[in-house]
């Protein structure tokens, strides 16, 4: 103990020198004020990555160091969250960062396969101060003891998932399982898809393996970063600290409701209205509205120009429409040819009035003439209206928002009336992968931008300019006088001598110093390094086409379990899924060990699925707490839930009640201190909750309430979400599966 205690002291002291050089480098930097433009760009970029190595080693303050591998070499190796050398030439490692391939043995060795282990020993701490030593004997011929044996191996992994919750998922370095390490360092190729029923650490794993990419690739994931898609805020909230916690901050965690930028989908929809907006169909429903919108006159739209009347009818118009669809351009893109072609028939139009022969018919204008009839036609407004009018620049926002408000014009009764809105309305999630789609139908007329941009040139190559100007009449001033005396004066050099305005302009361009990932946060058509998809089967197909527009590269991982699909619009199942995007080049493994839910619990979940599904087949629970789960009928059921959370609320951890959503403010009224709402403080010790908010977290105890109203996939996941203790309070009666597992 305190051999180890010396080794973390030295561990922290060097942390702390690093923290203090990192904090001085960005003091220093920052200090600077105005440099040229090359020491302005090295600071900045010596302040991101200080800044970087600030964050890191904060993150990991509290647990840097977790255990240590003896070989039978003698060689010994520390393992941490991070990866530490020392000052000397040779950088010498002192701790080594738990994603190097000589760590994989402090979780894969076994007494059968020691992988040249003697001794693995884990290292608790609390804080800087080290509590426990658990030492597992690998070499079974080595007689050294230490009187810190664990003679199973079990004991910090079953510490790990008895310790009371604390409403933040941590990360499990220290516990990573072999079949969780297999697939953690899974090569970096492809689509790979990891299913795992509740409780089995499927999300802990693709966390962990998001940190191993950025480890073994990081000049590429640090450029394209790394997204990774949740569920719900909630849940984002829940693992937002597990990656900080491993040394990385390069990664953006967001909802398929927060990946158009500029909208935050707050509204929700109805299951029926989420299923019709998800099917992927709605692609083709989608190209049908931008195509209703390039339209005809009807009949025809006349245009006043230098006292002639136009006409514009639908054949005219028809044919500069299939032009300008032959480009297969998007459609704001495509308005520009669309215009063209417009100008060029009202151009013939006022031609043959205005100049032909009334004798032979033939034309009595040049080349120039016809350019000069063309310009004024385009300083026409009653042309631009006319153009606005047969072939709009459209939003994505207001495309998709107008078919909401008449999609009875596109959709079938049933569905129109399902997903029918007022054009007013906040977004859904469901709306988002619409309005992806509807930006690719749409893309982007950037002609405005492009002119702003030279604009915006032109104005900075003028003031370099004139602070050239200035310097030369500096030293024409200067030197004027000295040049009959001192003739070599008149070579000297000053900044116009040697750089023009515009590349003078170039030098003091902005650069953009955010990183990767706020960068992609900013940018809807950013190509991700990696995705990794949880709770990957409820997404709809329309979804699915979002998030394959940010991987081109098809480099995902794929987390989450069928039998808890419990959206309407969600896929279910893997190979629909992928196949339309990747067919059957993708790999599947599956966990089959519940770390997270006792056997007691885990008995009474999986009664509830065989019902409907006899094959069913649980994972495994590797404990069991001796507590049974209990159900309640009751008559008054805000008093039954208040009386059972005071039962149930743990000295430490957390509670969840989990209730239909319409219950809520009956049931928040009668408890004291619950958090609750769209985005609920996990950390609290009572939170409620519907079946939906509660997948992927997991509590000490939890409360569900009128199992009977919920589905056979959201009862399955309210069931499981308690390490310890499980209670049901009904009203009515329970479900028939669930009545047998407690009888």
């Amino acid at each position: 103990m305190r051999q180890e205690q010396e080794f973390i002291d030295g561990l922290y002291a060097r942390v702390d020198a690093l923290r203090g050089d990192a904090e001085t480098s960005v003091t220093d930097a920052l200090a600077q004020g105005n440099t040229p433009m090359q020491a302005r760009l090295e600071r900045d970029i010596l302040v991101a990555e200080r800044s970087g190595l600030l964050a890191a080693l904060n993150a990991v303050d509290g647990s840097l160091c977790f255990g240590r591998i003896d070989l039978t070499s003698g060689v010994t190796h520390h393992i941490g969250r991070i990866g530490l050398r020392t000052d000397d030439a040779e950088r010498t490692p002192v701790l080594i960062d738990w994603r190097a391939d000589v760590a994989r043995p402090f979780y894969l060795a076994t007494g059968h396969t020691p992988m040249g282990l003697r001794r693995r020993r884990h290292i608790a701490t609390d804080g800087r101060r080290v509590t426990h030593l658990h030492d597992e004997i690998l070499d079974l011929g080595d007689e050294t003891r230490t009187g810190h044996e664990d003679p199973t191996g079990d004991a910090v992994l079953l510490a790990a998932l008895n310790s009371a919750r604390t409403g933040r998922m941590s990360d499990i370095v220290q516990t990573i399982q072999a079949d969780q390490d297999r697939i953690i360092r899974a090569p970096h190729r492809g689509v790979l898809v990891v299913e795992g029923g509740p409780g089995t650490g499927k999300t802990a794993v693709a966390l962990h393996r998001a940190a191993y990419l950025l480890y073994e690739h990081r000049e590429l994931l640090a450029k394209r970063a790394v997204l990774i898609v949740g569920p719900n805020p909630a849940f984002l909230g829940y693992i937002g600290e597990v990656l900080p916690s491993l040394g990385e901050t390069g990664v953006l965690l967001a909802t398929v409701g927060e990946l158009f930028p500029g909208v935050k989908a707050t509204a929700t929809d109805t299951p029926e209205a989420a299923a019709v907006k998800g099917r992927a169909e709605m692609a083709d429903v989608l190209a049908e509205v931008v195509r209703s919108r390039q339209a005809l006159p009807d009949p025809v739209i006349t245009i006043e120009h230098e006292r002639e009347v136009l006409m514009l009818d639908d054949g005219l118009v028809g044919v500069a429409r299939e032009r300008t669809r032959a480009a297969k351009l998007p459609h704001n893109a495509s308005r520009e040819h669309f215009e063209g072609h417009i100008l060029n028939t009202l151009t013939e139009l006022y031609a043959e009035r205005i100049g032909t022969d009334p004798f032979d018919g033939s034309s009595l204008l040049d080349p120039s003439d016809i350019t000069q009839i063309r310009d004024d036609l385009a300083e026409n407004p009653e042309v631009w209206a006319a153009i606005d009018q047969l072939w709009p620049l459209l939003t994505p926002q207001r495309l998709v928002a107008d078919f909401l408000a008449a999609a009875e014009e596109f959709l079938p009764a049933e569905d129109a009336a399902a997903v029918r809105r007022p054009v007013t309305r906040r977004w859904t999630v469901a709306d988002v992968p619409l309005l992806d789609e509807a930006a690719e139908l749409l893309g982007e007329d950037d002609r405005l931008a492009r002119e702003r941009a030279q604009r915006e040139r032109e104005r900075q190559i003028a003031y370099a300019q004139g602070v050239l100007d200035v310097s030369y009449a500096s030293r024409t001033y200067e030197f004027e006088d000295k040049e009959e005396d001192d003739p070599e004066s008149s070579e000297v050099l000053s900044a116009h001598d040697i750089i023009d305005a515009e590349r003078f302009a170039e030098r003091h361009e902005e650069d953009d110093h955010r990183s990767a990932a706020e960068r992609a946060a900013a940018d809807r058509t950013w190509a991700f390094g990696h995705i990794i998809v949880d709770e990957a089967q409820e997404l709809s197909p329309m979804a699915w086409r979002l998030l394959m527009r940010r991987s081109p590269t098809r480099s995902m991982t794929l987390v989450g379990d069928p039998a808890q699909t419990a959206e309407a619009a969600g896929v279910g199942s893997w190979s629909g899924i992928l196949s339309p995007y990747v067919e059957d080049r993708w790999e599947h493994t599956r966990l089959g060990v519940n770390y997270r839910t006792p056997a007691e619990i885990m008995d009474v979940a999986a009664a509830v699925v065989r019902a409907e599904h006899p094959e069913f087949e649980p994972p495994s629970s590797v404990r069991s707490t001796g507590v049974r789960p209990w159900a309640r009928a009751t008559d008054d059921l805000a008093g039954a839930v208040a009386k059972a959370v005071e039962e149930l609320t743990p000295d430490e951890g957390r509670l969840a009640v989990i209730a239909p959503r319409d219950l809520h403010r009956g049931l928040a009224a009668r408890l004291d201190r619950v958090t609750a709402g769209a985005e609920p403080d996990l950390t609290q010790s009572v939170v409620l909750l519907d079946p939906r908010q509660a997948k992927g977290l997991e509590f000490d105890s939890v409360l569900v309430v009128e199992p009977a109203r919920y589905g056979t996939s959201d009862l399955y996941v309210a069931l499981t979400r308690a390490t310890q203790r499980l209670g049901v309070l009904h009203t009515g009666e329970l479900p028939q599966a669930l009545a047998e597992a407690f009888a």
